[in-house]
C-alpha cells in the first residue's frame, strides 16, 4: 500500500515490522481476521530501516501510522532503536509503538517501556493481545470503554509490566500451543496455494512415465534379444 493511501474512518492503520516471515505473517492474519476488537490495515515491512523509510524518518516527510508494531530483535537495526527513533520524531505527539520479543527478559521489558513504549508483547502474538492493541493505538475513541493500554506508567517506579502474567503463559505449554497454531494457519494458507499445482505435476509424472515406456518399445523393437532395461515396468 502507499503511504499515503486513504482507509476507512476508525480503521486502525498499523506498521508491522518483523524480520521473520512467519512471524510477520501469523500477525497479519490474526490483526485481519479479529474483528472484534475493531478493524487494523496492516503494512508489513521486514526490517526497521524500511519501516524509517516508511515512516519519513530520513526524508522528513511523515505518513498516516495509528501504531507501529515492532520485534524487538532485528539484524542492523534493533525493534529498541526503532522505536527511539520513532519518539524523537515527533515528541509532542509520537506515534504509539508496541514492542514483541520471544523473550521475556524483565530488563529488556523494562527497557523499552523507558523509551516510550506503549506495551510489550511476548511472541507468539495470540488473539487475545489484538485488543491490547487496539487499545494502545491513537485511532481509538476518546472514550473507550475497555481497559486502557496495559502498559507500565512512566511516572511511578516501573515494576514489571501488567502483561508479565501473559508473558508467563506465552511459555507455558499453552503458548507453545498457541505458537503451532499460528504456524498451522500460515502452512495452511500457503498449502491452498500451493494445492493448484497439484494437478500439472501429476501430468508431468504420466508424461515422464509415458515417455519411458516409449523408450522402452523402441528399444525392445531395436534389439529383441535384449532383456527389458526397466526391470521395474517389466516385471
Amino acid at each position: 500500500m502507499a503511504g499515503g493511501a486513504e482507509v476507512e474512518e476508525g480503521v486502525t492503520r498499523v506498521l508491522l515490522v518483523d524480520d521473520s516471515p512467519v512471524d510477520r505473517r501469523v500477525a497479519q492474519l490474526l490483526l485481519t481476521a479479529n474483528s472484534c476488537a475493531g478493524s487494523f490495515h496492516v503494512i508489513a515491512v521486514d526490517s526497521a530501516k524500511k519501516a524509517m523509510e516508511f515512516l519519513g524518518l530520513k526524508d522528513g516527510k511523515e505518513q498516516a501510522i495509528d501504531m507501529v508494531l515492532t520485534d524487538y530483535c532485528m539484524p542492523e537495526m534493533t525493534g529498541y532503536d526503532l522505536l527511539k527513533a520513532i519518539k524523537a520524531l515527533n515528541p509532542l505527539k509520537p506515534i504509539p509503538v508496541v514492542v514483541m520479543s520471544s523473550e521475556n527478559e524483565p530488563q529488556r521489558i523494562s527497557r523499552c517501556l523507558n523509551a516510550g513504549a506503549e506495551d510489550f508483547i511476548v511472541k507468539p502474538l495470540q488473539s487475545k493481545d489484538v485488543q491490547r492493541l487496539r487499545n494502545c493505538s491513537s485511532a481509538r475513541p476518546p472514550k473507550c470503554p475497555s481497559a486502557p493500554c496495559e502498559a507500565v506508567s512512566k511516572r511511578k517506579p516501573l515494576p514489571l509490566p501488567s502483561n508479565h502474567a501473559a508473558a508467563v503463559d506465552a511459555a507455558s505449554p499453552s503458548g507453545r500451543r498457541a505458537h503451532f497454531a499460528g504456524v498451522a494457519m500460515v502452512l495452511h494458507s500457503s498449502s491452498v496455494e500451493l494445492s493448484q499445482y497439484f494437478p500439472l505435476l501429476f501430468k508431468l509424472v504420466l508424461l515422464l512415465y509415458a515417455v519411458l515406456c516409449l523408450g522402452e518399445l523402441l528399444l525392445r523393437r531395436r534389439s529383441p534379444s535384449s532383456g527389458c532395461s526397466l526391470s521395474l515396468w517389466c516385471a
